[in-house]
């Protein structure tokens, strides 16, 4: 295996941005694809309660039409008892038999009643239910459209990203060789600590890009010396001067321009 190339200083710190700027390129990336997958799984177990809250109210539903169709046999039922006990009252023997068909025939009427109010109340909360089921199920296909239409997005996106993620990534690994290992761990190891993912930043208005602690002036000029690696004592992050940065992030901007021709 041929050894790396040492390099001077300043084609460290080159290489360390360069890397810097290619790896924020793919979180970007990933970033905006990130993104919609949550929203399309959240879509998804949204689509699933609002179907699971359909097939409720269907049971509910169904339940309530089998009421009506057993108060509707009850009425029937209670009709043909009254048919019956009125035939037996014209064969009655005496008054007492006769009292007793017809309290018979009184406890059969307030049962069909009963029935005939108990249907309407069954029929008013199936109306009721059904306004809202209907809402839910359009609101279900609202929501079967959005899904559709972000899993599209999600797919020209991955479709769109996938070749320069994948040469970025390649770029990536190839800069990562170039540097040495001592380096490349510090680097990984500030990355990995930063939430943006950042681990070598310019000095900007003074300070280190996103930070609004001021540097002093000796180190802006060692830093913009290139003569060796200078860590931000606040932030914790690697420094370049802002001419380089400018000048690696052009080079970036070309490369990125390649590869998505």
């Amino acid at each position: 295996m041929a050894a790396k190339k040492t390099l001077t200083p300043e084609e460290k710190l080159r290489a360390l941005y360069s890397l810097q700027l290619i790896d924020s390129h793919i979180d970007k990336i990933r970033t905006v694809r990130g993104e919609l997958p949550l929203e399309v799984e959240d879509l998804e177990d949204e689509i699933q309660g609002l179907e699971t809250r359909l097939e409720k109210m269907q049971d509910e539903l169904s339940s309530l039409e089998n009421e009506i169709a057993n108060k509707k046999n009850s009425i029937t039922d209670s009709k043909a008892l009254i048919k019956k006990y009125k035939e037996q009252q014209a064969n009655v023997r005496n008054n007492r038999e006769f009292d007793s068909l017809n309290k018979e025939l009184e406890y059969q009427d307030l049962e069909i009643k009963l029935a005939e109010k108990r249907i309407k109340e069954f029929k008013a909360k199936i109306d009721a239910k059904q306004e809202i089921f209907n809402a839910t199920k359009e609101e279900l296909e609202g929501r079967k459209k959005d899904l559709d239409s972000k899993k599209k997005e999600l797919d020209d996106i991955i479709n769109e990203t996938k070749k320069e993620e994948d040469a970025l990534l390649k770029k990536s690994d190839d800069a990562a060789k170039k540097i040495d290992e001592r380096l490349i761990t510090a680097y990984r190891r500030i990355r990995n600590g930063s939430k943006n993912g950042l681990a070598v930043v310019p000095i900007d208005r003074e300070a280190s890009a996103g930070s609004y602690i001021k540097i002093p002036p000796q180190r802006q000029l060692d830093v913009a010396a290139r003569q060796k690696i200078i860590v931000d004592e606040h932030s914790g992050r690697i420094l370049v001067d802002a001419e380089l940065a400018q000048e690696e992030q052009e080079k970036m901007d070309a490369m990125i321009a390649k590869l998505i021709k």
